[in-house]
């Protein structure tokens, strides 16, 4: 991934660690208001995206990052939808472990 583009995600990420929104930032479509978000960036003719949750207290958990091979410009490809799904069950678990030692 293209440092340029993994300064962005940086920043969308620390944003978000510290209560704000980047501007690029929007819901992920299919997981409703589940606080699970994506920021998009372009780069070269190429797309790649970072999904991360705020849905469990003040964690942010990244669920995902990868360059979107896609032609189909708004749809994410099924096979990452089910990753960013297992992950966000492990996120919770994880965070559910550690409100409750």
């Amino acid at each position: 991934m293209p440092s340029v583009v993994q300064d962005t995600f940086g920043y969308a990420l620390y944003l978000a660690q510290t209560g704000g929104k980047h501007s690029e930032t929007k819901p992920l479509k299919g997981f409703g208001h589940a606080g699970v978000l994506e920021i998009v960036e372009d780069f070269h003719g190429n797309t790649y995206r970072a999904i991360y949750t705020v849905r469990f207290g003040d964690a942010v958990y990244v669920l995902h990052c990868f360059q979107k091979k896609s032609t189909k410009k708004t749809q994410t490809p099924q096979h990452d939808i089910a990753l960013v799904k297992s992950r966000l069950l492990a996120a919770e678990a994880h965070w559910k472990g550690l409100t409750h030692d």
